[in-house]
């Protein structure tokens, strides 16, 4: 085809003037040199820097339009070189170079990890181009540059992917000899006219976040929820990462990857929630954010296909490798499989798909397949660096899986991770199109009587620049002219290749990096602890659904990809979901009570539970006496009741005692759900039994009374010799001395009254004296914790 390029006049072919250019590179770079200076012997250094290119100036590739040029279009290209060396550069120009067609994906592939200028695989720059002239750059400036050349002048002589380069080739203050000083390479894919057999290609749209809400609930009869924090909200406004993906995927051939979770964060937020602000829980300030998002959504994805993953899209490979040898493991992703399907229809009004499984980065391996088809998903997206193909081609992604029970849909690893770097920097952004687009043309070029189906899975959550150049790639295939977009279901069920791989990787080649990433054994021994504890809490519930759904949610985020990376954010949101829990479980619980007395053979021992919910609860109570030949309790050693308490309120049941022999006896007052099984921690007392029997009763009457007697006895006694007293008295006033008789002498010293005596008339008996008191003095200290019960 180059001859004939040359006979009919039309120049020569890019291969033959690349080849040209590169000869004239090669041996003129040195003559020049020679000219201009006469150095000394060459360093072993410069020798190396002189094979590899120079990296002195940075060309940065910002804009390159179109994409995908056809013919009679003007490819324009804008850019910025930056002198990044201590030497000033001089008499420089920025030139392109176009190299031949690309015969291979690995080729593109090698030429992206290029970096520096090398002079025997760098095409010439191109002749007749235009140039941008920089006579002068100074250490550590930049200077912009825009080139715009016909399509006609690049040289495309066949439809195929192309290498384009930028360069500055020019001179610095210590090599006066013009040498290419930076270059920055990219790829254009040229198709002027649509293939017949266009490749089928699938994108996936993520919409995906991470855990945003707790395990608490208000009060209010709506069970408003709890979020950790508010951050899901800024995603969620304009310009945020979730927003940016809506409002880009509404308009791209994508299939949307949900999950559902996040839709019912931003529903809970759409319909009021509260925010934790340490100790508080503040009211949500975002809820028309939320309304307008998911507003948005459920018009983006009409006549779109929705795949919904496992409810807070559960890390398969964690639970593969770390926790399926715990038990109860498996049934978080069953239920977050169940889960899933009802939520997305619920609120965005689609029938989602719920057969896909998705692992990390699509690494597959026997475990990671078993766990991820164990919850009824029939199809795994798996990637082609873990499902190898050894072809000389690209593969149809569906194929038959293991047994042939499972299909594997293998996306294709240089295009999902075309888009993971940095995109923020338009160069950045620029180079991954250019790739992507190159890459896909490869695809289809590669046999081309073929028709394949290609899958694109990206990262699970994709930033604002990310999503922003993802669309810019898909925008540039709008032509179709070599391939068509599809979607995951119509992938999964295309007619697989017959060579291709259907061998699961076994669990050797799993990435280590992947592995070290991991959720760890712990994670799952907590999440088996916190339903352990809520299915023993919830049977004595009245209403679990205030409780239940919470935290089975809570558990499941537990259980997401999300926490990779964030170890110790995952540990917290665990820690802190048991703690809630337990702290509901503890409001149903017996009051301490101090020891009792038992006077008598029998009495009621009252044992008061208390109930800190919100709502009503039934259990057994049972109290159990460790000495049943001293105490019984409704004739045996225990007895039990059923209890309900009303939310808010105690309640205190009483237990009928019988007392045998006094000494002490420990009595433990333990609750029961109705299935047997003890709930909360046991409550321990001791009843003092001091019986007290009739015979000693008629003791204590008899003392008493002839206390009375003998009381009766000493008033008589009393009032007959006060009698005696007064009549001796009367008969001395009848015998007063005259008037004349001296006064007698009066005692001023005051007198003691004498008490009246109380020895017994010589004629009455002796009575015996009162009796001693049994009791010592009353006493100001505050009495013991002793309680007498009812008898």
């Amino acid at each position: 085809m180059a001859e004939a390029a040359d006979i009919q006049g039309t120049g020569p072919s890019p291969a033959r003037r690349w080849l040209r250019r590169t000869i004239t590179v090669a041996f003129g770079a040195p003559l020049l040199a020679g000219l201009l200076q006469a150095p000394a012997a060459t360093s072993p250094a410069s020798a190396a820097e002189d094979a590899t290119g120079s990296k002195t100036v940075d060309v940065s590739l910002d804009t390159l339009a179109p994409s995908a040029p056809v013919e009679g279009d003007t490819v324009t290209i804008t850019g910025t070189v930056t002198n990044r060396s201590k030497k000033t550069v001089t008499d420089a120009t920025v030139d392109l170079h176009v190299g031949p067609r690309m015969t291979s994906r690995s080729e593109i592939d090698q030429v992206t990890k290029r970096t520096g200028f090398r002079n025997d695989s760098d095409p010439a720059p191109l002749d007749d181009a235009p140039t941008v002239k920089v006579p002068r750059l100074g250490p550590g400036l930049s200077t912009d540059f825009s080139l715009s050349v016909p399509v006609s002048e690049l040289g495309f002589d066949d439809a195929g992917v192309y290498q384009l380069g930028v360069s500055l080739m020019g001179q610095t203050s210590d090599r006066r000899y013009d040498r290419v000083l930076g270059i920055e390479r990219t790829f254009v894919p040229y198709q002027p006219e649509a293939t017949e057999k266009k490749t089928q290609l699938t994108y996936l749209w993520p919409l995906i976040s991470s855990a945003h809400v707790s395990a608490e609930t208000a009060t209010d009869d709506q069970q408003t929820p709890v979020f950790e924090d508010d951050a899901l909200a800024a995603e969620l406004k304009p310009g945020g990462r979730l927003d940016e993906l809506v409002s880009l995927g509404k308009d791209l051939p994508v299939t949307w990857v949900v999950d559902p979770d996040l839709l019912a964060s931003v529903d809970a937020m759409a319909n009021g929630y509260r925010v934790k602000d340490g100790t508080l829980h503040v009211p949500g300030k975002n809820q028309a954010v939320a309304e307008r998002w998911l507003d948005s959504l459920e018009k983006a994805i009409q006549g779109h296909k929705v795949v919904a993953l496992p409810f807070a899209d559960p890390d398969l490979a964690s639970l593969a490798h770390r926790g399926k040898d715990v038990p109860g493991s498996l049934g978080h992703l069953q239920s977050a499989t169940a889960l899933a399907g009802t939520t997305v229809e619920t609120i965005l009004h689609v029938q989602p798909s719920t057969e896909f499984a998705w692992p990390v980065d699509g690494a597959v391996d026997p475990s990671i397949v078993a766990v991820a088809t164990s919850a009824g998903a029939d199809k795994v997206i798996a990637r082609s660096d873990s499902v190898r193909d050894d072809l000389p081609y690209t593969p149809t992604a569906a194929r038959p899986f293991g047994n042939g029970s499972t299909t594997a849909v293998v996306s294709d690893a240089l295009l999902s991770t075309t888009f993971d770097g940095d995109m923020v920097r338009a160069e950045n952004s620029t180079l991954a199109v250019q790739e992507f687009l190159a890459q896909s043309l490869a695809i289809t070029l590669e046999q081309p009587e073929d028709q394949r189906s290609i899958v694109v899975a990206p990262q699970r959550m994709p930033s604002v620049a990310q999503a922003q150049t993802m669309a810019t790639a898909l925008r540039g295939l709008s032509g179709k002219r070599w391939s068509q977009p599809s979607d995951l279901l119509a992938a999964a069920t295309a007619k697989p290749d017959p060579d291709a791989s259907t061998a699961v990787p076994p669990g050797s080649r799993y990435p280590k990096k992947l592995r070290d990433r991991e959720l760890p054994v712990q994670a799952f021994r907590d999440m088996k602890t916190t339903r352990d504890e809520l299915d023993d809490f919830k049977v004595i519930l009245t209403a679990q659904y205030r409780v239940v759904p919470p935290f089975s949610n809570a558990i499941n985020r537990e259980m997401s990809t999300s926490w990779r990376g964030q170890a110790r954010a995952a540990a917290l949101y665990r820690i802190n979901v048991l703690e809630y829990l337990q702290t509901l479980t503890e409001g149903v619980q017996l009051v301490d009570k101090s020891d009792l007395t038992l006077s008598g053979r029998s009495a009621t021992i009252p044992v008061t539970v208390q109930n800190k919910l919100l709502q009503d609860v039934h259990l057994v109570l049972r109290l159990t006496s460790d000495n049943k030949h001293r105490l019984k309790l409704n004739g045996d050693g225990v007895a039990e009741q059923p209890v309900k308490i009303n939310g808010g309120h105690s309640q205190s049941v009483k237990f009928s005692a019988s007392a045998y022999v006094n000494g002490q006896v420990p009595m433990t007052a333990q609750l029961y759900t109705d299935d047997g099984t003890p709930y909360g921690k046991p409550m321990t007392f001791t009843v003092r039994v001091s019986e007290i029997t009739p015979t000693v009763m008629l003791v204590i009457a008899g003392g008493v009374l002839l206390l009375v007697l003998a009381g009766v006895r000493m008033y008589s006694q009393r009032k007959r010799v006060a009698a005696r007293n007064a009549e001796s008295e009367a008969a001395e006033t009848d015998t007063t001395p005259d008037e004349t008789d001296p006064e007698p002498e009066a005692d001023t010293a005051p007198q003691e009254a004498s008490a009246p005596s109380t020895k017994p008339d010589a004629d009455e008996p002796e009575q015996p004296s009162d009796p001693t008191p049994d009791t010592g003095p009353e006493s100001g200290d505050p009495s013991g914790p002793g309680e007498k019960v009812d008898r």
